[in-house]
């Protein structure tokens, strides 16, 4: 295709994206044909999934339609504004799983450390002993209970604890801080 023809479909697909920003249902219908292939090329190509590309082409698109009065012609065509749209909603799905990913990771490893905890507690303690205890690790917020369980159940080290609950390190250290004062108080120990 030269620059010429280029040019022209450029300023047909502005003119309809135009029309589609005042709701002309037929003027998207060619909005959609002309940008569509290029939509699900782009999601294919960060996704690498056929399904997940299909989703997000459609999503584009959803949202093309809405938000068509947004477009700019001044800052480039219509084409890299929707191209730019399927690759921003791609890399948010890409994200979006890696991020599913790292929590599911981060859960396992805090469930596999409280029954490290119990073990550990029936053989040191009596029942009256560790029913009290239980009882204070349930009195201290979620955040605290996981820097504790971590650290003392699972043997991890502050900076370890910081990258498995992806928090800064002095986060991890206050948090240990209060929940250890807080177990304390609970417990009656005297400092």
């Amino acid at each position: 295709m030269d620059d010429e023809t280029r040019t022209g479909e450029s300023e047909r697909l502005s003119v309809q994206l135009g029309r589609v920003a005042e709701g002309d249902e037929a003027a998207f219908v060619r909005v959609y044909e002309a940008v569509s292939g290029s939509v699900l090329g782009v999601a294919q190509a960060v996704l690498r999934d056929r399904a997940q590309a299909e989703e997000v082409t459609q999503e584009v698109l959803v949202e093309v339609w809405r938000t068509a009065g947004r477009y700019r012609a001044d800052r480039g065509t219509v084409r890299a504004w929707v191209l730019t749209i399927a690759h921003r909603r791609a890399v948010d799905r890409v994200r979006s799983a890696q991020a599913a990913a790292d929590r599911e990771r981060r859960a396992a490893l805090l469930e596999a450390a409280l029954p490290e905890f119990d073990e550990v507690s029936e053989a040191a303690i009596d029942h009256e002993e560790r029913e009290r205890v239980r009882h204070c690790l349930a009195s201290l917020t979620e955040i605290q209970r996981q820097a504790v369980a971590l650290a003392y159940y699972r043997g991890l080290t502050c900076a370890e604890v910081a990258r498995t609950l992806s928090v800064p390190l002095g986060t991890v250290k206050t948090r240990l801080r209060d929940g250890l004062l807080r177990l304390r108080t609970c417990l009656g120990v005297s400092a």
